[in-house]
């Protein structure tokens, strides 16, 4: 692809920006990530690529949006659900979205929403829990719970699969090898969930959390 000057935009957008930094973060990491390679990615000039995004710590903040706009609550908004479903919704699309993208988790233990983009799914999750009938620094702390949990437990998750592939602690491989005689409530505990799976152990984590947030919202606004 020919690379085109800095004033030569046509067909580029932030939109598709942000979705090859993506796909470079995917193949690559993080640490692939460059405005160097990005330009080239695009068939631009990395100086092309400030009009949309003014600087690294600018992309990274996109890298975020990216996620947060795959996983929004907005079109749920439309459809009239209750609050609780609203909620299972963007956890569930946004640990999807996360596990689709591995490369992006770190940053969401470092950067916070950050752009109009980002903080507009905020908004809206928001204007869906105050209308519900939950005080709004309450519905904030619902959010943040909310999605701190589905982070941590899609990085879990993607952690595991690592170990797993390599063998490493706390492999089943190189707990096969461990002596446990003496936990017979480790062994039972094991044996019993051993058909359980990442997702039906995400499913009773959100399932506590909406059963334990339903006990902040105002009386008589109930579903």
């Amino acid at each position: 692809m020919a690379s085109r000057g800095q004033g030569e935009r046509a067909g580029l957008s932030r939109g598709l920006v942000l979705d090859a930094a993506v796909a470079l973060v995917d193949t690559g990491g993080l640490d692939g990530l460059s405005m160097r390679k990005l330009g080239a990615a695009l068939g631009v000039e990395a100086m092309t690529l400030y009009h949309y995004v003014p600087s690294k710590a600018a992309l990274l903040d996109g890298l975020v949006e990216w996620v947060l706009q795959h996983s929004a609550t907005a079109p749920a908004l439309a459809n009239g659900l209750p609050w609780d479903s609203i909620l299972r919704r963007y956890a569930e699309t946004l640990r999807r979205t996360l596990l689709g993208h591995p490369g992006v988790l770190p940053l969401f233990f470092t950067r916070p929403a950050a752009t109009p983009q980002s903080l507009e799914a905020v908004e809206n999750g928001l204007r869906v829990l105050t209308e519900a009938g939950f005080a709004l620094p309450r519905a904030l702390d619902m959010i943040n719970v909310l999605s701190i949990f589905v982070v941590g437990h899609a990085m879990a998750e993607a952690g595991t699969a690592e170990l797993s592939r390599r063998g490493g602690p706390g492999s089943a491989a190189a707990l096969a090898q461990l002596d446990v005689s003496d936990l017979p409530l480790v062994i039972e505990a094991a044996r019993l969930a051993q058909d359980a799976d990442d997702q039906s152990r995400f499913l009773f984590g959100l399932d506590a959390l909406l059963d334990g947030f339903a006990r902040w919202q105002e009386p008589g606004k109930q579903a």
